[in-house]
């Protein structure tokens, strides 16, 4: 198969939670440069709208090639209505990227019981809700590549995890770094049970990207931070773009249950 087909998404119907700032931002406009239609979701209305319009003003897209969809996604009633107004838009749904996500940084003896409930609803319960309300869409799209029963282009489901799930990290996220090791296993689980229903689930473990969350940390700790990274970096907007492409290609189709560390191989680094 050429490069072309294997990697292609084009015409491609995605929807990204937090795709309007930081590395959904990142990963909507690989996608939507690529030919994809992009449902860009988060609490944000101003933000969304302002980066769809960035989005369908780039060289070569398409008009409203990215479309949003505001929503409060820590909140069960919104991502009913967001499922149900995809549902009427769309017979079939492609990819979901679940990347809408919060931290919380506090000293071990004042951390708050809120911070736990706010991450844990955001960063994990409600990634299962929304999946699962859009199962049928994801489903459907992989039932129509079924060809003598083999499903050859799943539904796809990516995650946006962490490597603070792989490793204890130096700050003190607590509730950050347990949801996000929540969200890896709960792939895992994901792959096993929507598998035979034709769809995927991975995670991307994400090292240090160029975002609001860790925009305080990079001003701080930046220079430390890429000395520390086996290649000398940070990542960039190509490497978690290119990884999602990956996944929600014919390339990555027979990828079910993965977590991939996109972090340049920081994580493998020793602490002593």
């Amino acid at each position: 198969m050429d490069i072309q087909s294997l990697f292609s998404v084009k015409d491609k119907v995605v929807l990204i939670t937090g795709g309007a700032k930081g590395i959904g931002r990142m990963i909507s406009e690989a996608f939507v440069v690529n030919g994809a239609k992009v449902y860009i979701a988060s609490r944000d209305a101003a933000a969304c709208k302002s980066a769809c319009a960035e989005l369908n003003a780039l060289p070569g897209v398409r008009p409203g090639s990215a479309v949003p969809l505001p929503a409060d996604l820590s909140s069960l009633s919104e991502c009913q209505r967001l499922a149900a107004e995809i549902s009427a838009r769309e017979k079939k749904l492609h990819v979901l990227i679940n990347n809408s996500g919060a931290t919380w940084g506090e000293t071990y003896d004042s951390y708050p019981d809120s911070a736990w409930t706010k991450l844990v609803t955001l960063n994990l319960q409600r990634v299962f809700t929304l999946t699962q309300l859009l199962t049928p869409l994801l489903e459907a799209a992989g039932q129509a590549s079924k060809t003598q029963e083999v499903i050859a282009d799943p539904g796809r489901v990516i995650h946006i995890g962490s490597i603070d799930a792989l490793r204890v990290p130096l700050l003190p996220t607590f509730a950050y770094s347990a949801t996000k090791a929540g969200l890896h296993h709960l792939s895992r689980h994901l792959a096993v049970e929507l598998g035979p229903r034709g769809i995927t689930s991975n995670t991307l473990a994400c090292g240090p990207f160029p975002s609001k969350m860790m925009a305080a940390t990079l001003r701080e700790f930046g220079d430390d931070i890429r000395a520390a990274n086996p290649l000398g970096r940070i990542g960039v907007p190509s490497d978690v773009g290119g990884a999602c492409l990956f996944l929600a290609s014919r390339a990555g189709a027979f990828v079910n249950g993965a977590t991939l560390a996109l972090d340049g191989g920081v994580a493998l680094m020793s602490k002593i």
